[in-house]
């Protein structure tokens, strides 16, 4: 499992979990969210942007009472996901493209480290200027979502 984060101008990541637990998710909890990801890379950043939003999905390490608690805690704004709603985080598209870079690797790495150094490889190669226009797609994104009605999109 991977997490990453995007905004305008910037990429947060790779923050890679391997071999860190059982169970689903790979074991990542939300005490193992809030070590490895909130806590070295996410309360930074917010604490040089103080006007951003956090965007998470509705994972359970994400939305759990201990998570809410530490955000809520350090100030960070998070955007409110109802539990049955369309998938518009622009960073499914980042994840995509990272897939196309990896699927471009040569050697195909065999082994996890091989794995993990190839995320960390191709992790720069995805463009800012793409990340910029997926941010950018957002308030199209919410439109077109308004206009179906919450049914499906092009995006």
């Amino acid at each position: 499992m991977i997490w990453g984060g995007i905004c305008l101008h910037e990429v947060l990541g790779p923050i890679i979990f391997q071999n860190i637990g059982p169970g689903r998710g790979n074991g990542v909890t939300a005490e193992r969210y809030i070590d490895k990801v909130l806590r070295p890379a996410v309360v930074p950043f917010f604490n040089q942007h103080r006007n951003f939003t956090l965007q998470h999905d509705n994972t359970r390490p994400h939305t759990a009472r201990l998570t809410a608690d530490f955000l809520q805690h350090h100030n960070i704004r998070v955007m409110q996901w109802p539990a049955y709603s369309p998938d518009l985080n622009p960073i499914e598209h980042f994840w995509d493209a990272l897939q196309q870079e990896l699927n471009n690797v040569r050697p195909r790495p065999a082994t996890a480290a091989a794995q993990e150094q190839a995320i960390r490889d191709v992790w720069p190669n995805v463009h800012i200027a793409s990340v910029n226009r997926l941010i950018r797609s957002m308030p199209a994104r919410c439109r077109a979502v308004d206009q179906a009605r919450g049914g499906h999109t092009q995006y």
